[in-house]
C-alpha cells in the first residue's frame, strides 16, 4: 500500500469503528431506545442506569474497546511498515490519528446523526494504550471521585485533569518535539471531554446532578476497592518497617564481626558501623521512590470509599468514625511525604566532604529523624484502627417486600 493512503484510510476506518453505538444496540436489544430513557445519553453510565449494571458493565467494555482496538491496529501498521521503510509515519502519530479519530466518532456517530456518548469509557481506551501511566493515575482518581461522591460526571472531568496533570508531571520536558504530539492529544481530549459534560458541570454547579444510585453492585465495588487499598497501604507499611530495620541489621552486622563478611569486604580496612549505617541508609533510600506514593494512592481510595459509605441513608457511627480514622491517616501521609524527603537529604548530608554541611545535618538529622518516625508510627496505628474497623463493613440494604400481587401465578 503507497503510505499516503494509510493516514487517511485509517483515520477513515477508527472514526467509523468508533462511531458504533454499542450504548444505542445494547439497550435495543434490551426493547428500550436508551436515546429516550434516563438522561438520553448513549454511555455506559444512563445504560448502567436504566437497564441496570450488567448492561452498564457491557457498554463500558465495548466502549473500551472501540477506542484501544485503533490504537493498537495504529501501532501494529507502524511495526509492519517500518520494517519496509515504505510508511512515512511515526508510531506515535499513528495512534494519536486513530485514537481521536475513534474518539470523535463516539462523540459524533455517524450512524446516529453525530449525537453522541461523553467519550469516557472511549477516551479511557484511547489514553490506556497511549499513555498507560497517566491513565492508571486518572483511573484512581475516577475510583477515588466516585466512591466519594457518587458523581459519574464529577469523577470524569477530574480523571480528565489528572491525566493532563500526570503526563506534565511525569514527563520530562512535555512540549519537547518527541513528546508534544502526545501533550497536545491529552489536552485536547480533556478539553473534549469538559465540553461534553456541559450540561453537567451545570448540575452540579446547581447541586442537582444524579448520583449513582445505592445498588448492590456499586457497594460490593466500593467493599472491594477498600479493603483491597487498606490492605496493601497496611501490608507496604509493616514491608517497609520490616526491611529497613533488617538493612540496618545486616550491615551493623557485617560490620562488627568478620562472619559471612564477603572476600571483598575484608580487606576494606576502616568499614565500621558508622559506614555499615551510611550503608544501610543508602540501601534504603530507593525505597521512599514507592513508599510515599503508593501509601498516598491506598490512603486517598479507602477513605474516599469510607467517605461514601457516610453518605448512605444506612449510615452508622462507625462508618463515620472510619471516615475520620482515614483520612486523618491520609493527611499524616502528606505531611510525611516531604519531611522524609528531608530526613533523607540530611542523611546523605551527614557524610558530606565538607566539615560545616556534615556537623549542621548530623544535628538536624536526629530531631527531624525522631518526627518522621513518630508520624510513620502514627499513621500505621491510625491504619491498623481502619484494618480492624474492616470487620464491621457496610451491608446491602434489604429488598423491598413483596407484595400479593408479586406472587400471583399469572
Amino acid at each position: 500500500m503507497p503510505h499516503p493512503a494509510v493516514l487517511p484510510l485509517l483515520i477513515l476506518v477508527s472514526y467509523l469503528f468508533g462511531s458504533i453505538p454499542f450504548g444505542y444496540l445494547v439497550a435495543r436489544w434490551r426493547g428500550v431506545d436508551i436515546r429516550r430513557a434516563g438522561s438520553g445519553n448513549i454511555g455506559a453510565t444512563n445504560v448502567w442506569r436504566v437497564l441496570g449494571a450488567r448492561s452498564g458493565l457491557l457498554v463500558f467494555v465495548l466502549d473500551f474497546a472501540k477506542g484501544a482496538i485503533p490504537v493498537l491496529a495504529a501501532y501494529w501498521i507502524a511495526a509492519a511498515n517500518d520494517r519496509s521503510g515504505n510508511l512515512g509515519w511515526s508510531r506515535e502519530s499513528l495512534g494519536v490519528a486513530a485514537g481521536l479519530a475513534a474518539f470523535l466518532g463516539h462523540l459524533f456517530p455517524v450512524y446516529l446523526r453525530l449525537r453522541g456518548g461523553k467519550g469516557v469509557a472511549t477516551g479511557a481506551g484511547v489514553v490506556a494504550v497511549l499513555l498507560p501511566i497517566p491513565t492508571l493515575a486518572a483511573l484512581f482518581a475516577w475510583i477515588a471521585v466516585v466512591s466519594a461522591t457518587g458523581y459519574v460526571s464529577l469523577s470524569s472531568l477530574t480523571a480528565a485533569v489528572v491525566l493532563c496533570a500526570a503526563r506534565f508531571g511525569l514527563t520530562d520536558r512535555p512540549l519537547a518535539p518527541a513528546n508534544r504530539l502526545l501533550t497536545v492529544f491529552c489536552l485536547v481530549a480533556g478539553l473534549l471531554v469538559f465540553l461534553r459534560h456541559r450540561s453537567n458541570v451545570a448540575r452540579l454547579i446547581r447541586r442537582d446532578e444524579n448520583r449513582m444510585g445505592e445498588s448492590p453492585t456499586m457497594l460490593l465495588f466500593s467493599k472491594v476497592v477498600h479493603v483491597y487499598a487498606l490492605g496493601l497501604w497496611f501490608g507496604s507499611m509493616v514491608f517497609f518497617i520490616l526491611a529497613t530495620l533488617s538493612l540496618f541489621d545486616t550491615f551493623q552486622k557485617l560490620a562488627t564481626s568478620e562472619t559471612g563478611r564477603p572476600t571483598w569486604l575484608r580487606a576494606v580496612d576502616d568499614f565500621d558501623a558508622a559506614k555499615a549505617t551510611q550503608l544501610a541508609g543508602i540501601a534504603v533510600s530507593p525505597l521512599f521512590t514507592w513508599y510515599f506514593p503508593l501509601q498516598t494512592v491506598c490512603g486517598i481510595l479507602a477513605a474516599a470509599t469510607a467517605l461514601g459509605w457516610c453518605r448512605r441513608q444506612a449510615a452508622r457511627l462507625v462508618d463515620r468514625v472510619r471516615a475520620r480514622v482515614l483520612w486523618l491517616a491520609t493527611c499524616a501521609v502528606l505531611i510525611g511525604w516531604p519531611l522524609a524527603h528531608y530526613v533523607n537529604q540530611l542523611r546523605l548530608q551527614r557524610y558530606s566532604d565538607e566539615p560545616g554541611v556534615a556537623a549542621l545535618a548530623k544535628q538536624a538529622f536526629g530531631t527531624w529523624h525522631t518526627y518522621s518516625l513518630l508520624l510513620n508510627f502514627a499513621v500505621l496505628t491510625l491504619v491498623s484502627v481502619g484494618m480492624g474497623l474492616a470487620a464491621v463493613l457496610p451491608e446491602a440494604p434489604p429488598p423491598p417486600p413483596r407484595s400479593k400481587a408479586d406472587d400471583s401465578p399469572i
